[in-house]
């Protein structure tokens, strides 16, 4: 096991254990880290522990348990020395789950959306703030500045760590869903490092869809989030071969997961009946189409246009725009849909310019392809996705 997949698969579980046990995001998240930089030098020499994950939860929690009777000391704060003594019960919650909690407790309403969003990717999902500032397409000081910020308004406006109750759940639905597709994402293509897949986070957000699943059985976009994932994560095994990614029209679907589909499709189904369309329920149904065709040439490519017309009206972003073209020039030709593309401004988002550049392909506009494979390759940080595109470049 390499330290990096041991820091992923932990990080986010001793950050939350910590925070439940202290009350102290901040306190959690750098003793989790300092207890992470201890280990890298111990188990150089030492070599990995047989249970990682417990040798790490304990040395982050002596060394927090060090600092409160320090500080106890030094500036008389008699509460942090009663929590090393004499902890308080656990509160019992309908949330059950210690990682779903401090997700909750970040998508607290006094955070703006888009924080709540960067710091539970930061504190549960393990990711460092270069990946976080990849998945918003921001700089990455400026993701800094703002986890910073979001951590020092937790504690001047004494946002408490509490489990939230079930009238609170609603109001901080949105922050939480848009976390886990979030991390799904980051999993299912890494923005940056030599990992072609991270199962690991894509599995933790299954995980997570899984939980929020029980806690609200009948929210259909709870519902079509999970939908979302296993339909995605189903073409694993089928989307990358000789380090390079191989995409939807060219992948053999015989390696989909058909189990995983058949539970997707459930869902969706569950979310047709029930009629209350949203963001991620018609992307499970996008998704559904496509792994409803045996082959590329079955695809209903009029219906998959059609449910983006409605995503579009419920999220009117020009990366669904983006994607919907994708669709159209299925239907309606590459040059259609080339005009749609051109006229969305997302110069640092880098499927947008693979997307331009296979539609001018097809267009016989050899030269001005080339150009905007150069674009995307440039902006791509996953290694097997660079290597198709340099593959379809050359």
């Amino acid at each position: 096991m390499r330290f990096d997949d041991i820091y992923r698969a932990e990080f986010g579980r001793v950050v939350a254990a910590l925070t439940g046990r202290f009350g102290d995001i901040t306190l959690a998240e750098e003793m989790a880290q300092e207890a992470f930089t201890e280990a890298l030098q111990r188990w150089a020499k030492d070599g990995i522990p047989p249970n990682p994950g417990a040798w790490i939860m304990t040395t982050a929690r002596n060394r927090a348990i060090d600092r409160l009777r320090r500080e106890s000391l030094r500036d008389d704060k008699y509460r942090a020395a009663e929590i090393l003594h004499d902890p308080e019960p656990v509160e019992i919650s309908v949330v059950p789950d210690d990682r779903l909690r401090l997700l909750f407790t970040c998508c607290h309403p006094a955070l703006a959306p888009e924080v709540q969003v960067a710091l539970t990717l930061r504190l549960l999902g393990g990711l460092t703030v270069a990946e976080v500032a990849e998945a918003f397409l921001v700089p990455e000081r400026t993701m800094a500045q703002r986890i910073t910020r979001a951590k020092k308004k937790i504690t001047v406006a004494r946002i408490p760590y509490r489990v939230p109750q079930s009238e609170d759940l609603p109001v901080r639905l949105r922050g939480v869903l848009t976390t886990v597709y979030l991390i799904f994402n980051e999993g299912y293509l890494p923005s940056s490092g030599a990992h072609e897949l991270r199962t690991d986070l894509c599995a933790e957000a299954i995980r997570l869809g899984r939980v929020l699943r029980s806690l609200m059985p009948d929210e259909p976009e709870v519902i079509g989030l999970l939908a979302l994932m296993l339909l995605i994560d189903a073409r694993a095994k089928a989307r990358f071969a000789d380090g390079m990614l191989v995409p939807l029209g060219e992948q053999d679907r015989l390696q989909w997961d058909t189990a995983m589909i058949a539970e997707g499709h459930d869902l969706v189904r569950w979310c047709l009946r029930v009629n209350r369309p949203g963001m991620y329920q018609l992307l499970a149904a996008i998704n559904a189409v496509h792994s409803d065709a045996a082959r590329v040439a079955d695809t209903d490519w009029h219906q998959v246009v059609a449910l983006y017309d409605r995503l579009l009206v419920v999220t009117p972003t020009p990366i669904v725009a983006l994607n919907r073209a994708i669709a159209v020039a299925e239907v309606d030709g590459p040059e259609i849909a080339l005009a749609i593309v051109d006229s969305l401004d997302l110069d640092s988002y880098h499927p947008f310019h693979a997307t331009r550049a296979d539609l001018l392909r097809r267009l016989g506009r050899g030269d001005e392809a080339r150009a905007a494979y150069d674009r995307a390759i440039e902006l791509a940080g996953n290694p097997a996705e660079t290597a198709y595109l340099k593959s379809r470049r050359d």
